[in-house]
């Protein structure tokens, strides 16, 4: 384990400000029930204006910095990966398909075993 402490919000105004976003989300929530005779372009509106208007106020705060710190890390990251040839990628393919087939093969045997020895063998029902 790299890292095993858990970081909570301390501030008071961060508390405040992810509060703030949880009640912007549920405004969106009960928004989107509260014009149930409206469009509905204009109910997912109020929805996704909801989350946005929640995420903007949740990043401001300083959970929400970390997070976006730890996105772009995340992204950068992903950037350096060496993914594998079309080739490699097909090879890998076809041995997973071999492999359940094999495995999918080995349990219909064992399967049918144990229903012949139950079945026909110790209740004599076939």
């Amino acid at each position: 384990m790299s890292n095993t402490s858990v970081e909570t919000v301390t501030s008071t105004t961060d508390r405040i400000k992810l509060g703030l976003a949880v009640l912007v989300i549920i405004a969106g929530i009960v928004g989107f029930s509260v014009l149930s005779a409206q469009p509905m372009v204009a109910r997912v509106g109020v929805f996704i204006g909801g989350l946005v208007i929640a995420a903007v106020i949740a990043w401001s705060s300083e959970p929400g910095r970390r997070t976006l710190s730890f996105a772009s890390e995340a992204y950068n990251e992903a950037k350096r990966v060496t993914w594998p040839t079309r080739k490699e990628t097909t090879q890998m393919t076809g041995i997973v398909f071999a492999f359940v087939a094999v495995m999918g093969l080995l349990m219909w045997v064992l399967d049918k075993g144990i229903e012949w020895i139950l079945y026909g063998l110790l209740l004599g029902w076939k």
